[in-house]
Order: C-alpha cells, then structure tokens, then sequence
C-alpha cells in the first residue's frame, strides 16, 4: 500500500470532523483506513473511537484552554487537538511523540499558522491535568452530552452513574456457537486448544465470552459458520420466539443479520424465513452471513412498516421486531452515538416504533408470537411503546416473561448495559390469541 499523504493524527482528526458533520463511524473510518498503511490500522481506529468515545471531556478541556474557539475553517485542527488529548489522557503514547507529531500533523493539514497554538496549548496541557470544571461536571466527567445525562439521571436515578461509566468501557467480545455443527462445551475446547481464553454466558445458551478480543480469523472454525460475533443480550431473541417446526418467521428490521442467522441455527426445521431490511447495501451483510453459516432465508428490501410494498398475504407465525431505536444501550461499541444522536430524534423513533409495531401486529397469524426488541434504555422507547399499543389493540396478550435476565418493568424486561458481559437491551413479547390450539368458544 502507498504511504498515506498524511499523517495518522490529520486522517483521525479528519474522521472525528466527518463524525461531527454527521457520518457515522461505519461510514468515515473504512475510507480512511484505506489511506494508512496496513500496520497503522488498528490505530487510526483506536485514535477515532477513543477521540469520540471522550470526546465531551477533551472537548470541554479545549474549550477551557482556548481563549476563543477556532475559525469553521479551522475546526479540524480542534480535532486534531481531541486526538492529541486522548492521547496524552488515555493512552501510552510517549508524550513528547503527541505533542511533536501533532505539530507536524496541523503542518499537513496546511494550517501552519496554527502549529504555534498547538504546540502551545499541548504542553500546557502536560503540565497540568484537566481543568476542574471537568471534574465537577456530569456531562464533561463522564463524557457525554448533557441531554443524555440528564435523560439518564431521570430515567435510571439509582443506575445513571452505572449506566455512563459501562458506555465508556471496552465492550467485550462475545460469540455464539452454531448449535447445527457442535454444542458450546466443545467449541470451548476448541478455543482453549487455540489458546484463547473464554467463559460460558451466564444467560444466552449458545454464547461465549472471550477474556480478550481477537481478530474472527483466529477464532477456529469461523469461515466454515461454527461461530459467529453476537453480544449476548442479542442472543436472548431467540429463546423468546419460542421456535417449532412448520413456522413462517418474519425478522423485521434485520440487518446485519445475527438474529436472522440466530433462529435459523436453533430452529432448522422451519418453514420459512423472511428478513427484511429497508436498506439493500445493509441486506448485503445478511446475505454474507447466512452464505458462511450456509443457512437460507429470504431477503427483501424494503420498508417493513409498508406492507403493501412486499407482503404476500400468508400470515408469520413468529416475527422479531428489532426496531429502530436510540441506540442508547450499545454507546460503548459505537461511541460516534454520543455526537450523533439528539434528544430530538427520541419522539419522532418512538413514534417509527409504535407504527411498526401495529404494522406487524396486523400479519401475524391468529396464535402468533411478535418479540419487540430495542438496543435502548430509555422508557420512551421500550416498555412506554408497549403500553401505549396494549391500550389501542385489544387482542395482544402481553407474554409475562419468566426469566433470569434483565429487570422487569411495567411491560417487557430491560437490560443495562454491564461493562463485564451484555449490552443494554429491551425485550416484550406479544402473543395474539386464536389459532389451531385456542379453546373453543363455549357460549
């Protein structure tokens, strides 16, 4: 590969920019990464999820450190500065390579005028730790926006703190064993001859936990689908569905896939599946996946609310419905969330949800079963939508869930994210009365 035209912290600082205008890390780093050299991969994604991971603490630092905020034109060299300060607050970095390095980075970035500044402003920064505001503030300590933290502190009162201290430690890496080619006991030992140290979940069946993440190419048997990268509160959907033979399953909402590929291994005998996603490019990860576990489903592109548009008329026995949703329960595999999301967004999802939610009601079978799941914890989205829709459909039976997991609320079960194991996950489950099984009618 060709040496990149310029230096790992400009094309960090360029991401964390493209972040801030609106692109997800998803969809800013996989161009970047292309322009560093192959050995300096793992860092520039280190530098862009730590930038965005702290970047309301470090961003709250230079707003205390710079006399004025820097020119929009300029506004890349205030994340060049973050990348700095992540760096020198949160990493080994020798601190006279950061602050040389970044100096030369503002070089490349053609803002020579500014290397003054920052080589100024970092070795401050060296000689004393971050300004005391950022200690006596909530929002900038543990570094998310003030709306978050404050949705949180109303949300959760006991749990808040918990809550942002779990969004900013490293999520662990979890797998889920394929139950068609092998049980989890023997893939453990399939790890530990490996040399990878795992544990069993202690709620998902299928899963394991590895004491530290590896690259999928070591995990053994991974190309040929005996394993698959699932959290664990990901994995509970299945269980949930309460699988049979003979079942039509709808997976609403699929990609990337985990899910979808999830009920197929524990349920192989099923009529069909269909999973749906508005998203094409996004369905191409559910085709990738299903192809390496060689599993069969079918996929379709297109608005799941709008029924009209793909609907058959043949009624789902089973649909999971993963909606979209706030993403407030996975900010630690996904720090951008915390400069991407608004407070604003919340009503206009719960709003998405609730419309969903009636619009697979209306096609599932009489003695159906719809799971609603959300990656959230905010109430808004999860137990809130599930009353307000009991209230306006009268044949849903809420399932109450008899399980070790999660914590109940007033409809359905949520789980805070746990810096030791799953993510934060919201699941109801509905049945719809009648059927084949439903007792006669005896008036």
């Amino acid at each position: 590969m060709a040496h990149s035209l310029l230096p790992l912290r400009a094309v960090a600082a360029r991401v964390l920019l493209a972040v801030e205008q609106g692109q997800s890390l998803s969809q800013a780093l996989p161009p970047a990464l292309d322009q560093v050299e192959d050995g300096e991969r793992s860092s520039l994604q280190a530098l862009c999820y730590g930038g965005c991971r702290w970047f309301h603490r470090l961003d709250g630092e230079l707003a205390e450190r710079l006399r004025k905020p820097l020119r929009k034109q300029d506004r890349v060299v205030h994340h060049l500065l973050v990348v700095a300060l992540f760096q020198l607050r949160f990493s080994q970095q020798a601190d006279y390579a950061v602050l040389n390095e970044t100096v030369e980075a503002c070089r490349a970035l053609a803002k020579p005028h500014l290397t003054g500044l920052v080589n100024g402003l970092l070795r401050k920064a060296l000689r004393d730790d971050s300004p005391a505001d950022i200690r006596d503030n909530p929002a900038r300590h543990y570094s998310h926006p003030d709306w978050l933290v404050a949705k949180l502190q109303h949300n959760w009162p006991d749990d808040w703190t918990a809550i942002l201290d779990g969004n900013n430690s490293q999520a662990p890496m979890t797998l889920r064993v394929n139950a068609r080619r092998g049980n989890r006991e023997n893939y453990l030992a399939r790890l530990q001859a490996e040399g990878i140290e795992a544990s069993a979940t202690r709620f998902a069946r299928h899963g394991l936990q590895l004491a530290r993440p590896v690259p999928v190419d070591r995990l053994p048997g991974f190309a040929d689908g005996s394993v698959s990268v699932q959290d664990e509160a990901a994995q509970l959907s299945t269980d949930l569905l309460a699988l049979a033979p003979g079942q039509r399953v709808l997976d609403a909402c699929a990609a990337p896939g985990g899910k979808t590929c999830a009920l197929l291994e524990q349920q192989p005998d099923l009529a069909e599946v269909v999973a749906i996603d508005q998203a094409s490019e996004r369905l191409a990860r559910v085709e990738e996946n299903l192809e390496r576990l060689d599993l069969d489903a079918r996929l379709v592109a297109a608005d799941a609310g709008d029924t009209e548009q793909w609907w058959d008329g043949q009624p789902f026995d089973r649909i999971l419905l993963d909606v979209p949703c706030s993403a407030s329960g996975v900010i630690r595999r996904h720090p951008d969330i915390k400069l991407l999301r608004r407070e604003a967004d919340i009503a206009p999802l719960a709003k998405i949800q609730l419309e969903l939610l009636a619009a697979m009601w209306r096609i599932l079978a009489p003695g159906g079963r719809l799971v609603y799941a959300t990656c959230s914890v905010f109430p808004q989205e999860n137990h809130r939508i599930i009353e307000r829709f009991l209230k306006q459909q009268d044949d849903a039976r809420l399932v109450d869930l008899d399980v070790p997991w999660g914590r109940p609320m007033p409809a359905g079960r949520q789980l805070l994210p746990d810096p030791l194991s799953h993510d934060g996950f919201y699941y109801a489950v509905l049945d719809k009365p009648g059927g084949p099984d439903a007792p006669a009618d005896d008036r």
